[in-house]
């Protein structure tokens, strides 16, 4: 019975483990992470082969693990502490809450019109918001790249509303200084 076992998880693993980690890539944006995490999906499957029922499909059923393995990373990473610092967020604005001069937004009004369809553009976007603390890239990725609603990230990463809108807030301002500086300044 266990060869039984390991020959079929062979066969899953050779069958389905460049879709997985496309997807797992796909929904993390880290080679080695999503590689983990397809070990670990094919890890969590091993041991529970004996339980699968056969409701639905070996490529559904694994799915299904690597869904909540990311989502058990991004809970895990949320847990995590993170102390904000006060100075780079009130140096966008003066103490009446107005715009610093030199911190306020630029002018994005470009000629090719379509910044999501450059590369390198995308490439730049990519890099600033992985350089947001944890909870606010994951934050953005789930909601502008995912399109979840907040409702669902609230849950996702077991958040407040309030606390997920005020980390939108910062991260936008955050990732909007980054372009600035990495795209707009640079082109």
């Amino acid at each position: 019975m266990e060869n039984q076992n390991s020959v079929n998880i062979t066969q899953l693993v050779n069958q389905h483990t460049d879709e997985l980690f496309s997807w797992a890539s796909y929904k993390v944006s880290d080679t080695e992470l999503a590689k983990d995490l397809v070990q670990d999906t094919f890890l969590a499957a091993a041991e529970k082969i004996d339980s699968f029922k056969g409701d639905s499909s070996h490529k559904t059923w694994l799915f299904s693990i690597l869904k909540y393995k990311i989502i058990d990373h991004y809970r895990a990473k949320v847990k995590r502490p993170y102390s904000y610092d006060n100075q780079s967020f009130s140096s966008f604005f003066t103490e009446d809450g107005e715009w610093r001069a030199d911190k306020k937004p630029g002018n994005w009004d470009i000629d090719d019109g379509h910044l999501l369809d450059n590369i390198d553009f995308n490439k730049i976007l990519k890099e600033c918001i992985d350089a947001l603390p944890e909870t606010w890239s994951m934050s953005v990725k789930l909601k502008y790249l995912m399109s979840k609603k907040g409702e669902e990230i609230c849950q996702e990463l077991g958040i407040t509303p309030t606390n997920f809108w005020q980390i939108m807030h910062r991260a936008k301002l955050q990732l909007r200084e980054c372009i600035e500086n990495n795209w707009f300044q640079d082109n």
